[in-house]
């Protein structure tokens, strides 16, 4: 292609983005906003709390959507694979 040929390269481009000082920036703002009392592990164990009682008390066709959902790995299996009692 000549200098004076304006007619688009089919050939690709290369091209690229280096976006790590702005998600370093991300991740600064997300620790900002989260303040120095969080605790991640507090957070996890929670969430499994909140989790076990989602799924506590099924009944049985409830229990039996929890199982097949679980088997087709919608949602992970827990403990013994069954729904909280």
């Amino acid at each position: 292609m000549s200098p004076h040929d304006r007619t688009p390269s089919a050939e690709p481009v290369d091209f690229a983005v280096d976006l790590t000082r702005h998600e370093m920036v991300r991740r600064a703002h997300v620790m900002d906003a989260l303040g120095p009392g969080w605790d991640p592990v507090e957070t996890l164990r929670r969430e499994e709390e909140a989790y076990d009682l989602l799924y506590s008390g099924l009944d049985e066709e409830q229990q039996r959507l929890y199982d097949t959902l679980v088997s087709v790995g919608v949602l992970p299996q827990r403990g013994d694979g069954r729904a909280s009692a």
